[in-house]
């Protein structure tokens, strides 16, 4: 320190010396030793500035470490102060936010296609529905039929085609039919016996019964066979299949061959009605 109070300069210049043994100046000595100080002292300056620096690193981390452990100690406050149900649906929560299965929910359409390519299984416990067999609908009554004719003309019909009679004998048939009962199903008031049976009225033309009016007296048959309409069809397409070239006869002729009646022209006049009662039940081509 000067005189004056202020501090030597440790670098400033010195006041020249006298030279030393081996020639050199005592002024070069002096710098070289300012130099050296310099040095030190720029050497110690970066070791204290390093050092300061690694302080507060070491400081902010131990800041952050505080912090850290500040936070999981208020997470472990606000835990406590929840519910056991509450922290168990977060943990389940955080546990399907980080797994790898997750349930992948179908769209519309695929669940669509899932349910037609696996249809689902058909209910045994209830037991399954007996299907009622088709029916075919019965005509509608022509040429000024009702019901009940109707439906005898369908028996006519329908028996003459199990025969497999050509479609010409079936139009015989019903002609004949409606000259003989006007196709009813008729019982004898002289024979009572065929009135036990379903009949839709009396005739009193001797022992004549049924729709073609056969008597069992001239071995048609027995009189409660001959009250079917069925059994009665099947005697007279029998009886007419024996008529030799029936199918080439006029209707009324064929009809008389089998019949033997006394109006043999009668039966003529039903052609064209009988005709269109076989075309309603029995189209042609079926």
């Amino acid at each position: 320190m000067r005189d004056d109070g202020t501090l030597d300069d440790p670098y400033a210049p010195s006041s020249p010396t006298a030279d030393t043994e081996d020639g050199t100046s005592t002024e070069r000595t002096t710098a070289a030793t300012r130099l050296r100080a310099y040095a030190r002292d720029l050497t110690g300056r970066r070791r204290a500035q390093l050092a300061l620096a690694t302080g507060v690193v070491c400081c902010l981390g131990l800041t952050a470490v505080v912090q850290v452990r500040n936070e999981d100690a208020d997470a472990a406050t606000r835990s406590g102060s929840l519910s056991s149900s509450e922290l168990a649906q977060r943990a389940e929560q955080q546990r399907a936010s980080r797994s790898l299965d997750r349930t992948v929910v179908p769209s519309a359409s695929a669940a669509a296609q899932s349910a037609a390519a696996s249809p689902a299984d058909p209910d045994t416990s209830a037991p399954a529905r007996k299907v009622a067999p088709v029916r075919p609908t019965d005509p509608a009554p022509v040429a000024g039929l009702d019901e009940d004719q109707m439906e005898n003309a369908e028996a006519i019909v329908r028996t003459g085609r199990k025969m497999g009679v050509p479609r010409r004998g079936l139009v015989i048939a019903v002609a004949t039919a409606m000259q003989e009962s006007n196709l009813y199903n008729v019982a004898s008031g002289v024979l009572p016996e065929s009135q036990d049976y379903p009949h839709q009225g009396v005739g009193w033309d001797h022992d004549s019964v049924g729709l073609f009016q056969q008597r069992s007296s001239s071995g048609w048959g027995p009189v409660g066979q001959l009250m079917d309409p069925e059994f009665a069809t099947r005697q007279f397409l029998s009886a007419l299949e024996q008529v030799p070239g029936w199918q080439r006869m006029r209707l009324t002729d064929a009809a008389q061959a089998v019949q033997v009646s006394a109006y043999p022209e009668h039966y003529q006049q039903h052609e064209w009605r009988a005709t269109r009662v076989v075309d309603a039940i029995a189209p042609a081509g079926r």
